[in-house]
């Protein structure tokens, strides 16, 4: 444990962030899985609807931070293939 005032001060507020953090990265990964879920049952319209939520989440983790430029870019592009590959069949 740290004797210093502000170094036990950061580590109080760096545990708080990477809480949230963690909380962010969770529901992105979570909105993931759902389209992923929703895109394996077959249903377009359902599964427009969940990648469109999904990038929201994907947007909102990278401009917190949580997530970088293009790894962002790299979940998109993932999902947005899967899902034009069930809309052209």
């Amino acid at each position: 444990m740290a004797n210093i005032k502000s170094a036990k001060k950061r580590i109080i507020t760096s545990r708080k962030s990477a809480s949230l953090n963690n909380d962010v990265k969770s529901s992105m990964k979570t909105s993931i899985k759902k389209f992923e879920k929703v895109l394996n049952e077959g249903n377009k319209e359902e599964a427009l609807n969940r990648l469109n939520i999904a990038i929201k989440s994907i947007d909102k983790a990278q401009a917190k931070g949580v997530i970088k430029k293009n790894t962002a870019a790299r979940y998109k592009s993932n999902i947005s293939k899967k899902y034009n590959l069930l809309s052209s069949k």
